[in-house]
């Protein structure tokens, strides 16, 4: 495989974990610039690719028509080479619980600049460890990028929970022929707290526990006006999961109509009311930060306004690990321009001067 002008990324950079790849697979693509990442995941146990990896970065090269070399469990070097970005329609398969909205993550700012529109269908987990819900990126994550001129639509045809997957997302999307910023930096206090009790294959109770607790946690700390919907699914219900799995997502919305959320999944050997305070405790934390933009979301942004048009600039209620090394690739990759005010672990504002990308074709 040949290639000229191929930039090279260490992929230990920051975590150095498969978020690395999966963001310098997405800016590669968007920008049609070849890349070699190496080092894949050097300082994680063991090293190299995984086989939740792989779906993502095939995800991507299907979009992008690319070559990719490399691409195998184990592999501590990717060589991806993207030659446009083609609309139409497929299907993903993330095997087992692999998580779906990953593999979104990964698409979607690719999605928006495509040719055409797309029409895709992912297939593992929907509510993982470790990764967003489709609940956060239907509700918390999607309408930021309306603003920012963006049009996905996604809709959850079956929950899928560990050990065996099998959930299903759909999502749409019709290109864009540029980004415009956001400034998000003022917290206008909340106006009304909600959110989703779900569980699939398991007694109703659990859900109602997860609620109950959560309510209580939230109550006690002074927000009395919320609301949590019990979703409780067993086999005959449509989007019910093939294995049992239950969570808690929650989400506050401030007087001005912005979300800040937190979640919390379900374990074996873990009380329901622990699920659900764990939840209410998380954005409890986050709310006393005082700032329009959720951890997650802040970590999420980072791509969207680094090929943004002008200048962005938002408040997080928490700097992380994950933000730090999003913004370490993209500006290596596309020369975006990023001041971080604040430490780690703390509130802090994420500027960004964006580099105006254009749809091609």
């Amino acid at each position: 495989m040949h290639a000229e002008n191929v930039v090279e990324l260490d992929g230990s950079i920051g975590e150095g974990g498969g978020q690395v790849l999966r963001t310098a697979v997405t800016l590669s693509a968007i920008m049609l610039k070849p890349i070699r990442i190496y080092n894949i995941r050097a300082k994680r146990s063991p090293p190299g690719l995984r086989p939740q990896h792989l779906t993502a970065v095939k995800a991507v090269a299907w979009l992008a028509d690319a070559e990719v070399k490399g691409l195998s469990v184990g592999s501590s070097e990717v060589f991806f080479v993207p030659k446009r970005l083609k609309g139409g329609k497929t299907t993903f398969d993330a095997g087992t619980a692999g998580s779906t909205t990953l593999i979104l993550q990964s698409l979607m700012p690719a999605m928006a600049f495509a040719e055409e529109r797309i029409e895709a269908e992912i297939r593992g987990g929907t509510n993982n460890p470790m990764a967003p819900t489709f609940e956060y990126l239907s509700y918390v994550l999607l309408p930021v990028l309306r603003e920012m001129g963006c049009n996905f639509s996604l809709e959850l045809i079956r929950r899928g929970f560990y050990p065996r997957g099998q959930g299903i997302i759909r999502i749409k999307s019709e290109p864009v022929d540029y980004l415009r910023p956001i400034r998000l930096t003022e917290f206008s206090g909340v106006e009304k707290i909600s959110g989703i009790s779900y569980s699939c294959r398991l007694p109703g109770h659990i859900a109602e526990r997860m609620a109950k607790s959560a309510l209580k946690f939230l109550n006690e700390n002074g927000y009395k006006n919320t609301d949590i919907l019990l979703e409780i699914l067993q086999p005959d219900a449509p989007k019910c999961s093939i294995d049992p799995g239950c969570g808690i997502i929650l989400f506050a919305k401030t007087r001005d109509g912005r979300i800040i959320s937190s979640d919390s999944l379900g374990r074996l050997g873990v009380p329901a009311e622990k699920v659900g305070e764990e939840a209410a405790a998380d954005l409890v934390k986050q709310l006393n930060a005082k700032a329009p933009v959720d951890k997650h979301l802040g970590d999420q942004l980072v791509v969207w306004v680094a090929i943004a048009k002008g200048y962005s600039e938002y408040k997080v209620t928490e700097l992380t690990q994950h933000a730090l090394t999003s913004i370490e690739v993209c500006k290596r990759l596309t020369g975006a321009e990023f001041v971080v005010d604040g430490a780690l672990g703390e509130p802090g504002i994420i500027r960004c001067k964006g580099i105006s990308l254009t749809r091609k074709g």
